[in-house]
């Protein structure tokens, strides 16, 4: 691991005069740690309880508290306090270009810097207020329009920098200069080192990732996406590396062993697209009809795995620009595989970077489930070149703009390149990851309001992506194509290369269409949550009331403008209305009168929310719920709806507002489904039934997972271990799908050959008994048999994990180390995640999988973990330890116990999910308290056994 920076002076204001703060010379208490900036450099680092504690009683002062308020005046004078403690920068000066030069040393794992930013002064000031992190500033070399501030003070807990002038600055734009260094860290944020083989030794490869608010860590900046700037960049770095940055090179000198990399002025963009990546590489490239070059690097022998990921770039970039009905804004476009990096993909202007998995695709070891995954995340990326670096959200408040229309034009585009994979269907189990987290208490609206940068990365979650991603395909629908697409364009169009808000979108979408959007779509985008259209059929009245849907049982407040679409006996004759309240009542004969409600017979069915296209659930009353059932058995639903009814089935149950045995007896529905994308839903529902069983019916769980089994093994001996010549791309998805669930479930047939296939595959890794899609079936039911006594396959395992080189390979066995019910081996796992041979990004790979036998294990070893975790992983990776570890668990008792254990240890980067973890562990202790008094599941789940 490389060095860590050094602890470093926390900076804060010391001391003030009469004569500088225009009244009584009252001085503050310096907090400790806390200091001024003073003359040489001194470091940046954040601060502890005992700075936040000793800020907290100085600003309980009246002249500090009255300093301290913010303040949008024009002329800005007075304490600099008044800056602490704000959301934002203030907006009296503003960057518009910056000319940026970085030199990274790749051995000593540090950096140096200088930058010299044009900043716009607009109002009268004596300050310039801008962002630093975890950098050592050079006071000495600070200077705008050659005035030397008086004084230069870090605030910690904001992460700014304030610039205290003796006078007034004058108006206009100026050059702020500066000198800083730092280190190159191993938190997969700022500036940061990866490492990697070339030619047998382990190098270090330096990497920037500034999304969220991140690029403060790297170089002092207005690090907020509405401050756009123009950047030039210079890299100064060993002659024999390649040196990457969002421009092509303008031009570069060498001087013996450090060559100097001087690039083309970018057009404006916010501080997080700005990347840098310097390291050995090799590049595959191709260019857009165009002439856009557009290169895949990767490291040195791999450049073949870049194939894949080019041609969908390249098709993607057509793709947008006829969509957007603008071009490619850059000369070139890069896409970089880094061997350590926190999320999947990050977007930065020109230079997009990826996670290995998520870029490089081996015909010979990858499965078609990564080949599926490269698509998407390369058509994600893409778009955000259009929906996020051109038109950029004017603050995190509107991320869901980058992140909910990067997910849709994805799903858009690979559907267009890959029709037969059938990718929108596939979208319905992102619709359900944010249907589900946005029926806690705890979800949040899709405008969110951001009120401390840390903050930040705990929104790119299921509701910014996943929701943001439904409700534009609501929105897409409601409009129907055409009309939705023109509108986006001449949104795109009318703000490029500025910043724009949730509003600004629905003001061009309703100019274009005529159609009431804002006061619709508002309803959706600020308020959480979603609602429940219940469902009653009286005589030849269709009877619809809306509430908030809420897991926990609570009624929520919310209402929406739910537009609802419904068919009655077929899919011929569809209708759609806007629902703008409470309830409606529905003459079924006016609306569809070829559905002959009187017969009540198998023709007689009513299916609202057609191809889930709305994000909300319903449910049906008995009569209702039992007609759909049978249209379900008599094939008439489509995919889509087939998935929509099961899943709102899950919902309800988890609610208490359906019963178990309800869910069951509708599950057995499905026992003859053949298709992908239905099947996987079932295989989902199917182990979380299976999850809450151990603990709401320990003596029926067995029947029931048999019940689950035979739902499932039909299909799965059909598809069988070995891939099939000519068959669909669905059915190669769908094989370790119901393998990996019939392994989870405890089939002992399917436990006992995937052992047998892995022990040949141990001894031949190039055997056609274990292709890549399904080693981890394999991988899953050695450990199934895994003991601390017999531990064989558990270190043959780990050899696999060591000798490949393939990235999706380690991540397959990684998320298999836990599923053995041996608390001793899933220990060693979990110490395995944090030791070296681990890249930090993967740990959380080990913590997916955890035994229920071994939850308690895993809390405690999270528990005497933790202060190591802190240290080490970033605060995303933390969110998802917290995630993996809470979800374990099904009592209100231990839900308090974990609330316990975090009331000391809160923290803004994932307080939001630790309220969320410990709701969930509340909602399944409610759900098994109602599972309890089912007086016919036990019945029921015989019966369904006992069925041919």
């Amino acid at each position: 691991m490389a060095p860590r920076a050094a602890a470093a002076v926390l900076l804060l204001l010391a001391v003030t005069s009469a004569a500088d703060d225009g009244g009584t010379a009252w001085k503050r208490p310096a907090a400790a740690g806390d200091q001024e900036l003073r003359q040489g450099a001194v470091g940046v680092q954040y601060s502890t309880g005992a700075n936040v504690k000793a800020a907290a009683a100085a600003a309980a002062h009246p002249r500090y508290a009255a300093a301290a308020a913010p303040a949008r005046v024009p002329a800005v004078v007075g304490f600099p306090a008044q800056f602490r403690g704000q959301a934002r920068l203030p907006r009296f000066a503003a960057p518009r270009r910056y000319d940026l030069r970085l030199r990274p040393d790749l051995v000593a794992c540090t950096f140096t810097g200088t930058v010299a930013t044009a900043v716009a002064v607009s109002a009268p000031t004596r300050f310039l207020v801008l962002n630093a992190a975890d950098l050592s500033v050079d006071r000495a070399s600070i200077r705008f329009r050659n005035l030397a501030p008086k004084k230069v003070l870090f605030y910690a807990d904001d992460e700014i920098l304030v610039l205290w002038f003796a006078k007034e600055l004058p108006l206009g734009e100026g050059v702020l200069n500066m000198k800083f260094n730092g280190t190159l860290n191993d938190q997969m944020r700022g500036f940061y080192r990866s490492t990697y083989q070339y030619k047998g030794k382990m190098q270090n490869m330096a990497v920037t990732q500034f999304e969220a608010v991140d690029a403060r860590r790297c170089f002092p900046c207005w690090d907020e996406p509405a401050f756009k700037a123009k950047f030039k960049l210079t890299l100064e770095v060993p002659s024999e590396l390649v040196a990457l940055s969002n421009m092509p090179v303008a031009d570069q000198t060498v001087a013996g062993p450090i060559k100097t990399v001087r690039y083309k002025e970018s057009p404006v963009m916010s501080t997080y697209l700005v990347a840098v990546v310097v390291g050995f590489f090799d590049y595959i490239e191709g260019a857009t009809a165009e002439g856009t070059k557009v290169r895949v690097y990767t490291q040195v022998g791999k450049s073949d795995q870049g194939k894949f990921a080019l041609d969908v770039g390249l098709k993607s970039l057509a793709l947008y620009k006829d969509y957007f009905g603008t071009p490619y804004p850059l000369p070139k476009l890069d896409m970089v595989a880094i061997p350590d990096f926190t999320t999947g993909a990050m977007e930065n202007y020109g230079l997009v970077t990826f996670r290995e998995s998520s870029l490089l695709f081996d015909g010979h070891a990858s499965s078609v489930s990564g080949k599926q995954n490269v698509a998407i995340s390369v058509a994600h990326e893409l778009a955000h070149q259009w929906f996020g670096n051109l038109v950029t959200m004017e603050w995190w408040t509107h991320l869901w703009l980058n992140e909910g229309f990067a997910t849709w034009m994805s799903y858009l585009a690979v559907d267009s390149f890959f029709p037969q994979w059938n990718i929108w269907t596939q979208l319905l189990g992102e619709t359900a990851a944010a249907l589900k987290l946005d029926s806690l208490a705890e979800s949040h609206p899709i405008e969110v309001e951001i009120h401390h940068a840390s903050e930040a990365d705990e929104i790119f979650d299921a509701i910014s992506y996943d929701k943001g991603a439904s409700v534009i395909r609501m929105l897409h629908n409601y409009l129907g194509p055409e009309r939705f697409q023109k509108a986006l364009a001449a949104y795109i169009r009318k703000y490029a290369y500025s910043n724009a808000k949730t509003e600004d979108l629905w003001g061009v979408l309703e100019e274009k269409s005529g159609e009431p959007i804002k006061n619709m779509m508002t309803t959706w985008t600020k308020q959480q949550g979603y609602p429940v259209i219940n469902a009653k059929l009286k005589g030849n009245y269709l009877e619809l009331e809306q509430a908030q849907f809420l897991l926990n049982g609570s009624s929520g407040s919310g209402m929406w403008t739910v537009p609802l679409t419904f068919c009655c006996g077929s899919y011929d004759t569809q209708k759609s209305f806007l629902l703008q309240g409470k309830s409606e009542k529905l003459d079924i004969k006016d609306i569809a009168p070829q559905c002959v409600n009187t017969e009540k017979g198998r023709n007689f069915w009513i299916k609202l929310n057609i191809n889930q296209t709305g994000f909300y659930r319903v449910k049906y009353d008995d009569e209702l719920s039992s007609a759909l059932q049978s249209a379900l058995q008599a094939k008439k639903l489509s995919l889509m709806d087939k998935i929509g009814i099961v899943d709102d089935s899950l919902a309800l149950s988890m609610a208490c507002e359906e019963t178990l045995t309800s869910l069951l007896r509708l599950l057995y529905v499905y026992h003859e489904e053949s298709d992908y994308s239905v099947l996987s839903h079932i295989n989902t529902v199917s182990l979380s039934v299976a999850k809450i069983s151990n603990d709401a019916t320990p003596g029926l769980v067995g029947d029931i997972k048999q019940l689950l089994i035979k739902l499932l093994l039909s299909r799965a001996e059909k598809l069988g271990w070995d891939p099939k010549d000519g068959e669909s791309h669905l059915d190669t998805l769908l094989r370790p799908d119901l393998l990996e669930t019939l392994v989870q479930l405890g089939h002992v047939k399917t436990i006992d050959e995937g052992i047998r296939r892995f022990r040949i595959f141990v001894h031949d890794r190039n055997t056609s008994l274990l292709p890549p899609d399904t080693r981890k079936a394999a991988y899953l039911a050695v450990m199934q048999n895994v003991t601390s006594t017999n531990r064989s396959g558990y270190d043959d395992l780990l050899a696999v994990y060591r000798q490949s080189a393939v990235a999706e390979e380690k991540e397959h066995v990684l998320g298999t180390l836990c599923s053995c019910k041996d608390t001793n081996i899933v220990l060693d796992s979990l110490n395995f995640a944090l030791s070296n041979e681990v890249r930090n990004q993967d740990a959380k790979y080990v913590l997916q999988g955890i035994s229920v036998e071994a939850r308690e294990t895993a809390w405690n070893w999270l528990k005497g973990s933790w202060d190591r975790i802190s240290k080490i992983h970033g605060n995303i990776m933390i969110t998802e330890f917290i995630t993996y570890i809470f979800r374990l668990f099904t009592s209100n008792e231990k839900a308090e116990e974990l609330s316990r254990f975090f009331e000391t240890r809160k923290n803004p980067a994932f307080e939001r999910t630790l309220k969320q973890g410990i709701e969930a562990v509340q909602i399944n202790a409610r759900w098994i308290q109602c599972i309890r008094k089912e007086p016919k599941l036990a019945q029921t789940v015989r019966e369904l056994l006992q069925r041919p």
